[in-house]
């Protein structure tokens, strides 16, 4: 890979902004990392673009949309890709490397605390009202997704056939995202207006990064097919040896390996964000590898929302409970420790690949008319993936019972209204009014909903 600079603050690039000093504001982004990816987007916005003014609104922007044409989590490769031009590759491990690590440390602590623990009312009781928490925050990103990208009467119907085809049909989220995109770009080539790139607004127009690069562009930035080739292979090293020797010594059959392999495909079409993969995840996790059960993964994802990171850090609960529930010959816990592990290095390790092979060419992607409409069609077709994954989790949240429907091309699960959980509805509705109506904070929210399941635990109610 390219030089890199020194890790001591008395090394600066031209910007003047030294590495000692990305350090700290990295951090800083990384422990208020809260809220999913919006939230994430928003603190690195008001952090770098209008507080240090490091970079300008445009070029924050148009890294963005490159992001989102990525497998993986957009705000971490955002942080990547933002360090590594601030920094190259050195600031851009670090930047994408810290933006995870508190996740990392919480989601560990939290499996420890839940496989020792879970089974305890109290524990129980916690995670009765996450779940109705998070039942409401997924609805709420429906609605907050929906309104951006659903902009017309095109857009509306991608995303309701893209609902349709995963929902009823079980089509796979792969196949989806392809098409979606597909369409995109063919309509924006055609020259159709509804696929035109969604405009952005606000923030500052000039900042230290421009200086840094003006209108020619740093060493580091320029792509070479040289430099394409060392970085391809020392990040395809370190992403594929783990996996092929996991399968090469211990088989397919073993957790470890196919921990190794399963999110490695994941980590290759998770096209759109946590929310619109984890439909897919928790379908082979629960239902093919059995790995943990539907309450378990609602479980998981209630500690992704309450930590710091990506909300993708919930692979590595599901990891931990993999292996915890197949240790082999080790203690469960310590297979837990390293399946948790394992998921993670395999999940984000080709986030670094996707930023640092692609971002030296990003600039000649400005304005790809083509690009911008397969953004927005994938963008709509996420819409309707979240809804089928909000209406997967209500299911399982709200009802203790559903029948699967098997027939006629159909695969999905219908709700036996019977056993409907009275408790969880009202929490579940009681979160949802304090989101849309009173505009309360995630985290508040989060918090509210677990106190109420305890009160519920301790009135004998649940």
């Amino acid at each position: 890979m390219e030089k890199t600079i020194d890790a001591g603050a008395s090394r600066h690039l031209d910007h003047g902004i030294s590495f000692a000093e990305a350090f700290r504001v990295w951090l800083r982004v990384a422990v208020l990392s809260f809220g999913g990816p919006a939230g994430q987007i928003a603190v690195m916005h008001r952090i770098l673009v209008e507080e240090k003014n490091w970079i300008s609104e445009s070029r924050f922007l148009h890294a963005l949309n490159y992001c989102m044409l990525l497998p993986g989590p957009e705000a971490q490769q955002l942080a990547t890709y933002i360090g590594w031009l601030l920094h190259r590759t050195a600031g851009g491990i670090m930047a994408g490397g810290l933006f995870i690590l508190p996740g990392i440390i919480a989601i560990m602590g939290l499996s420890y605390v839940y496989t020792a623990y879970g089974n305890v009312g109290f524990v129980e009781a916690v995670f009765f009202g996450l779940k109705a928490a998070v039942l409401a925050i997924v609805v709420h990103a429906v609605v907050r997704v929906g309104r951006r990208a659903l902009r017309n009467r095109v857009m509306i119907a991608l995303a309701a056939i893209a609902f349709v085809a995963i929902f009823f049909f079980n089509v796979p989220f792969p196949i989806i995202i392809i098409a979606a995109g597909l369409i995109g770009y063919l309509g924006a080539k055609s020259g159709r207006p509804e696929f035109a790139a969604i405009e952005h607004s606000g923030g500052k127009k000039t900042a230290a990064v421009d200086s840094l690069l003006g209108e020619e562009l740093p060493e580091h930035v320029h792509p070479s097919v040289a430099r394409a080739l060392r970085v391809s292979s020392v990040w395809l090293l370190l992403w594929v040896v783990p996996v092929a020797v996991l399968l090469i010594g211990l088989g397919q059959a073993n957790v470890f390996s196919q921990i190794a392999l399963f999110f490695s495909k994941m980590a290759m079409v998770t096209f759109g964000g946590a929310y619109a993969v984890l439909a897919y995840v928790a379908q082979q996790a629960v239902e093919h590898y059995h790995w943990l059960q539907p309450r378990e993964m609602l479980d998981g994802l209630g500690m992704a929302e309450t930590t710091p990171g990506p909300l993708i850090m919930v692979l590595q609960f599901v990891g931990f409970m993999a292996a915890y529930r197949d240790p082999g010959a080790l203690s469960p816990m310590v297979a837990a420790t390293l399946g948790g592990l394992l998921a993670t290095w395999v999940t984000f390790i080709p986030c670094f690949l996707w930023i640092f092979l692609g971002a030296p060419s990003i600039e000649t992607l400005r304005g790809n008319k083509g690009l911008a409409g397969a953004l927005s069609a994938i963008t709509a077709a996420v819409v309707g993936v979240i809804l089928n994954l909000s209406i997967w989790f209500g299911l399982h949240t709200l009802f203790r019972q559903t029948t699967p429907v098997r027939s006629f091309g159909l695969s999905f699960d219908m709700p036996v209204w019977g056993s409907l959980d009275v408790a969880a509805f009202v929490l579940a509705a009681a979160a949802a009014t304090a989101i849309f109506r009173l505009n309360i904070g995630m985290l508040w929210v989060l918090a509210g909903s677990c106190a109420a399941g305890v009160a519920l635990r301790f009135a004998g109610v649940v």
